[in-house]
């Protein structure tokens, strides 16, 4: 090889004078394609391409073409290859000259490999190397791939189907003698017409990294002369391993053997798994036969249960049939009666703990207490999830839509939770179903693989049990089926249809069954969609390189032997079948309020949500005997948890509101950051990086097998499409042509993603306390006065002692307790209702605080708060408009005075009323009194308001210290990290400032303090007079934070002085403007 010109050099190598050769170039753009029969002109031209980074990989025909082919592209290379331009196929080879064998490292998809497995494929090389030399293969060319490693044996065959199937059978020996879990053989070159890495060329996969960097191919080793391997040694390969052999007839008490693998362990014969043909291949660690050599030893057992073992080597006989000696050297003349009664009673017991007519817990009294002990004192669901996440990681939101799902079986007025988990191919929705399918008692499970027509055959489904399908077709017989049976939860269903034979057939389904569903697309039908719990798998890079940990670290931990199931499986396990069934009743169901109700099934999920939560607390809840039949009551901790899953739902872990795919998803939330307006394919592919097909199935939908997919046209109103003429130019020719434009409307969009939200109104009277025997200035008084509301904890300064009075009956503001606001995942809108408000209004007669909607005082510009006699009404500033945003808390008067909080969330920038209790009230006197009350006598408001000092005394920043800016938003599952303003877990943004930080926890916000931090922020800025609104025009593109508050969006621009603001500055200025003016 010469040092001058590796390319030109490899060429000569592999090619023979005045040979037609394809090369192939793999770019971000498509594929280009040219023929040459000159290598000095190919290297040359390659030589200049290879340079560009754009540029993922260079290949070239191994075998001999027709030279008729160099017509095509004679000594030229076009870049860009159309569906008209046609490249090599398998009937364009002459001659097979080459053996590829492609050692391959294993690693994620679309990247380089390490320097590790860099080497490891090497010395996978040398292996396979050793081994074929001594079989009496000659020496190979060495080469390096780039990721990898090569090796080239010179052969001479036709064309045809028998070289094919003959080339095809020794690449998969290869791979069954050496692929392992750290490198792989790769099978799929045996057709003719392979493209193989051009050496001297630059691979290129994923980033140049410093861990995964690009390399250069290079042809580095071989001999002087190469040697053609002889045909019968090829057919040697190709034929090493045997088919079926008969089974062999058992003489005397010879024991049979029916699981090889439970045999080779017994006898401490180490070995590497493999599928074979129907069956299972060991290859043994160490060749039992001889000592002479270590590898060749191999063993099969083929579906029948016929088994084969022998060795390659010529001296342990060369590939004949030898276990019958294997098992007499291990198993010699033992009492084969007495292991045979003890196979058989293992067997049985085993079957019957499987089947569940023996629960494995009989077996260890431990397991059963110890799943008792959860069932009645903590709390079952962090245990699950934590067993679910020692067999697959992350998916914790699906995991527990599963739980949940697995519950609604044991709740008697549940109309069952099915489940649907979308996500793309190799993500790991297989993995999860059957991660928690094992942790379901086997006599409820049906276990294994399933074809959707199935269920007309199966003669022993169960009520109660769950069924998986996995990435199967559903037919329009089983989406019939699936809408039947999830709408006929409590009652068995009945499905008639007719055999291939034109026979009738009856398909039952018993009740309360339970259904998961795994598809890359979704379960196609709409209505079948609509009827699930849909969760998506999580495919983010951060949850492949924990997987990839993982998958390393299980590469790198002994085997476990036992063959048994770990304790907290059997626990769980034990946990759902002490599981009764009940009727959930939820007494505060009246007051919860839905902001969307378009979708009827939304709500009765929600429903049953709250009520799975409480079947499995059903030992920590009251229960009560209605006319025989165990009843629950849900509290206030079960609405929360379910509306805390059922909010991740319609974020970034599912679209149970909008029904979207984690793709569709992702498309429209880069559509809405990137603020666009209209929108092309081609577009869309360079922001998002997706194939063109791609985008136009999520647009358009698409037809599959029969099925329909439904696309985002039809699934987002915010989405239309027309056609434009586009005309272009290109070598001095106008070309026109019609394009899809897509059109994008935020409003839209803004008002169909916040159907989700839900929320708890407070009972009448709730706000309504006696505090007249507090002492606001005792100094030992440690709890704060506003104990109704933890939010605003920190924004009051002590009151005076001239602020002293009884409130008397002044009432909270508002009768609405927000438990929960959906926000849609994309940054920048909230699904928050607008919820009307009450205030209190104190004239100076001291008339009673009369009702008003918040609305009303934002449209005439003034907010009154209640009053004592002395503090003065405060007024919202006139300057505030209700697009605005406006967050006041006085500081010298008690905090009834400051009832409403308006406050913005995100851009849709509601105004929000928050409830406030009068302040002159102890709240250590009140919550002594309310912990010292009997347990009758404890009101669900006292509960709130013993729930709300708990979360004051977490709380550590007061809002006037928080800059938004310092703060960013955390991916995934909300935190359980309390906020750092009013103590309330399920936080959302994560503190980036040093100064701030906390080394034993970090400093985190929930959603509701964040917005009112920004809407803060905002409020207080003072703009410079300089800045003429009149020269703004709004503007639909992504131009950074506003330059005034650095927290939203620019929504208006000038572009004379280069100068953006968001829509909550512009207003603010705006408003206040027109009030110079005179204008209201």
């Amino acid at each position: 090889m010469t040092e001058a010109d590796p390319i030109l050099s490899s060429l000569l190598t592999l090619t023979r004078k005045d040979q037609v050769v394809e090369v192939r170039i793999i770019t971000q753009d498509g594929i280009g394609s040219g023929y040459y029969n000159n290598p000095a002109k190919l290297a040359q031209a390659v030589k200049i391409l290879d340079s560009n980074p754009q540029i993922k990989g260079i290949y070239i025909t191994l075998n001999e073409i027709s030279p008729a082919l160099l017509a095509r592209r004679e000594n030229r290379i076009i870049m860009r290859l159309t569906k008209k331009d046609a490249t090599t196929a398998d009937h364009d080879i002459t001659r097979r000259v080459w053996l590829p064998i492609d050692i391959d490292p294993k690693r994620p998809s679309g990247v380089s490999s390490s320097d590790e497995e860099h080497a490891a494929a090497f010395r996978k090389a040398d292996e396979i190397a050793a081994y074929l030399t001594s079989l009496g293969w000659p020496a190979p060319l060495r080469a390096d791939s780039g990721n990898g490693a090569h090796l080239l044996y010179r052969i001479d065959l036709p064309n045809d189907d028998d070289s094919r199937e003959l080339i095809k059978s020794c690449l998969h020996t290869l791979h069954l003698l050496f692929s392992d879990e750290v490198c792989t053989v790769d099978c799929a070159n045996f057709n003719a017409a392979r493209i193989w890495k051009l050496y001297g060329t630059t691979s290129r996969k994923g980033d140049n990294t410093t861990e995964r960097p690009h390399r250069k191919a290079c042809l580095f080793a071989g001999p002087e002369r190469l040697t053609l391997v002889p045909d019968s040694d090829l057919h040697r390969l190709g034929k090493i391993f045997p088919k079926e052999p008969e089974k062999m007839t058992r003489t005397g008490k010879e024991e049979p053997v029916t699981d090889l693998a439970t045999w080779l362990t017994s006898h401490d014969l180490g070995y590497v798994a493999k599928p074979y043909a129907d069956g299972t291949l060991y290859i043994l660690d160490q060749c039992p036969f001889s000592d002479a050599h270590q590898d060749g030893a191999y063993a099969i057992q083929f579906s029948s249960g016929a088994i084969f073992a022998g060795c390659h080597h010529d001296s342990c006989g060369g590939g004949t049939q030898r276990w019958r000696d294997l098992k007499r050297m291990y198993d010699g003349t033992i009492d084969i009666e007495d292991r045979l009664k003890k196979l058989r009673r293992d067997r049985i017991l085993d079957k019957a703990v499987y089947e569940g007519r023996v629960p494995a817990s009989l077996s260890d009294p431990g397991i059963e207490e110890k799943a008792e002990r959860i069932l009645t004192t903590a709390d079952p669901i962090p245990y699950m999830l934590d067993t679910f996440s020692q067999d697959h990681e992350g998916d914790r939101v699906v995991a527990e839509c599963l739980i949940m799902s697995l519950a609604s079986r044991s709740v008697i007025n549940s109309k069952g939770l099915h489940v649907s988990i979308t996500g793309e191919s190799g993500k790991g929705k297989s993995h999860a179903i059957d991660t928690m399918m094992n942790l379901v008692p086997p006599e409820v499970r049906l276990s294994g693989r399933m074809s959707d027509k199935a269920l007309f055959y199966i003669k022993d489904l169960q009520p109660g049990m769950v069924i998986a399908l996995d990435d199967v077709t559903l037919s329009d017989q089983m989406q019939e089926i699936l809408k039947g049976v999830t709408t006929s939860f409590q009652r068995p269903f009945t499905y008639r249809t007719v055999s291939k034979d034109r026979n009738a057939v009856t398909c039952t389904i018993p009740e309360r069954c339970v259904w998961w569903i795994a598809k890359v697309e979704g379960a196609g039908d709409d209505q079948v969609f609509n009827r699930m719990l849909t969760a998506w798998i999580d495919d983010s890079e951060e949850q492949d390189k924990r997987v990839l940990s993982r998958m390393l670290a299980e590469a790198a931990r002994p085997p476990d032997t036992r063959g048994e199931d770990r304790e907290d499986v059997l626990v769980v396990r034990e946990m759902w079948r002490k599981l009764e069934p009940a009727f959930v009743l939820i007494p505060y169901a009246e007051r919860i309020q839905f902001q969307s109700a378009s979708n009827r099934r939304n709500p009765d999920m929600l429903l049953d949500l709250i009520k799975t939560h409480a079947i499995l607390m059903q030992f920590q809840r009251e229960r009560t005997i209605r006319d025989g039949m165990v009843c629950i009551s849900a509290t206030h901790e079960d609405f929360s948890e379910a509306v805390r899953l059922y909010d991740a739902l319609n974020g970034e872990t599912g679209g149970q509101s909008t029904k979207l795919t984690r793709r569709e998803a992702t498309l429209i939330t880069s559509i809405e950051k990137l603020g666009l307006v209209e929108m092309t394919v081609p577009e869309l592919q360079k922001i998002t990086g997706w194939a063109s097909s791609s985008l136009y199935k999520l647009l358009n939908g698409y037809n599959s097998r029969g099925n329909t997919y439904s696309g985002l046209l039809e699934k987002c109103p915010a989405i239309s499409v027309y056609e434009r003429s586009v005309t272009t130019g290109e070598d001095g020719r106008t070309i026109h042509r019609k394009t899809k434009v897509y059109a994008w409307d935020s409003s839209l969009y803004a008002a169909w993603v916040k159907g989700g939200a839900v929320s708890l109104r407070d009972e009448p009277g709730d706000n309504e306390r006696d505090f007249s025997d507090h002492d606001p200035f005792d100094p030992d008084s440690d709890s704060p006065l506003d104990l109704d509301d933890p939010y605003d904890s920190n924004d009051s300064s002590p009151i005076n002692e001239s602020d002293s009075h009884d409130h008397g009956d002044c009432r909270m503001g508002s009768d609405t307790l927000e438990v929960s606001k959906y926000t849609s995942g994309q940054p920048g809108h909230s699904g928050h209702p607008d919820q009307p408000g009450t205030e209190c209004l104190n004239g100076q007669d001291g008339q009673d605080c009369q009702e008003r909607s918040v609305s009303e005082a934002v449209r005439e510009n003034e907010v009154d708060f209640c009053t004592s006699e002395a503090g003065a009404s405060q007024s919202k500033p006139a300057d505030i408009t209700q697009n605005s945003t406006y967050t006041y808390v006085h500081s010298s008067t008690p905090l009834c005075e400051a009832e409403h909080t308006l406050t913005q969330t995100g851009s849709d920038e509601h105004l929000r009323p928050r409830p406030y209790v009068c302040g002159s009230a102890s709240a250590e006197h009140t919550s002594h009194n309310l912990l010292n009350a009997g347990e009758n006598e404890l009101s669900e408001a006292d509960s709130e308001r013993i729930f709300s000092a708990s979360c004051r005394n977490h709380a550590s920043l007061p809002i006037s210290q928080i800059r938004p800016s310092d703060f960013t938003r955390i991916s995934g599952w909300p935190s359980k990290v309390r906020c750092a303003v009013c103590g309330r877990a399920h936080t959302v943004y994560s503190c980036t400032k040093s100064d701030l930080k906390n080394e034993e926890e970090p400093v985190m916000l929930c959603e509701e303090c964040y917005n009112r931090a920004a809407s803060r922020h905002v409020a207080r800025l003072v703009m410079l007079p300089t800045l003429d609104l009149h020269m703004m025009k709004r503007v639909d593109r992504d131009l950074g934070r506003c330059q005034v508050c650095n927290t939203f969006a620019v929504a208006w621009y000038d572009s004379s002085a280069q100068t953006g603001l968001c829509e909550s500055c512009y207003a603010r200025e705006l408003s206040r403007l027109n009030k110079e003016r005179g204008v209201l």
